[in-house]
């Protein structure tokens, strides 16, 4: 397998450090074959609503030019692709739609963060109640259907209860949607190097038992994240010891 990365922010996010071209110069010495630009998407919001964990709009184009501009500069050394973080908000997804083509976007990934849009509020990945374990649930199952991403970023985000019957029936809902529709789900290195509540054992057992796709992705916020090839190595070690279907590479957008 190749080693790729296709989880890579930028200090657009407000929470990221380190220059675009320092993750790139990084990958390749990590001895990444293709890495994944994939900051958090700017929305188009109905409200005055600024957000602090994304880029702005305005800042948009200056992310896709200089993530072109290091494609080209590094063309014979490594491959880059132009993507993006983004969650499923109902009411935004057509301008989302429009936006992925107009900016001829490569991919884009599912971070599923927040209920129904950030303006509320509504985090998942602090303790919910059942409602928005569910909740969170039925947005992974609507953003698989759109056909727009490539996999689903850290799919055990949501903070329930690892151990009660009803996160395992429906982080068992999700893997089975996951696998009837061919979605890998990522086993995150950020919160696994950093002791998150994701990715947990309870959930990757259930991925285990439907047999899913399973791709790593490094949640890269700074240039040296990538270079973490000893945290790579024991993910890579544990996922292999799964029933999970390993894979290396992503589907991207149609043009």
């Amino acid at each position: 397998m190749n080693k790729n990365n296709y989880h890579t922010h930028t200090t657009r996010c407000y929470h990221a450090s380190g220059k675009d071209e320092e993750y790139v110069k990084a990958a390749i010495k990590a001895g990444i074959k293709e890495l994944g630009f994939s900051d958090h998407t700017p929305w188009h919001y109905d409200s005055s609503f600024k957000a602090t964990m994304r880029m702005p709009e305005s800042q948009l184009d200056d992310y896709i030019e200089s993530i072109r501009y290091l494609k080209e500069k590094y063309k014979d050394q490594i491959s880059i692709l132009i993507g993006l973080e983004c969650e499923y908000f109902e009411r935004y997804m057509p301008w989302l739609e429009k936006m992925l083509k107009d900016k001829q976007i490569d991919y884009i990934i599912l971070g599923n963060h927040y209920y129904e849009t950030d303006e509320l509020h509504q985090y998942f990945g602090s303790p919910v109640n059942e409602y928005y374990l569910k909740a969170y649930v039925d947005h992974c199952i609507k953003a698989i259907d759109t056909g727009l991403y490539s996999y689903i970023a850290h799919p055990d985000l949501v903070y329930y209860d690892k151990d009660s019957k009803l996160y395992q029936e429906e982080m068992s809902r999700l893997c089975a949607y996951a696998k009837e529709k061919d979605m890998p789900l990522e086993f995150n290195l950020l919160g696994f190097m950093s002791g998150r509540h994701y990715p947990n054992e309870s959930f990757w057992k259930i991925a285990s038992k439907y047999k899913n796709k399973a791709i790593i992705g490094f949640d890269a916020h700074s240039p040296d994240a990538l270079l973490k090839d000893d945290i790579y190595q024991q993910a890579f070690n544990y996922l292999s010891s799964l029933d999970v279907e390993l894979i290396d590479t992503i589907k991207t957008l149609k043009k």
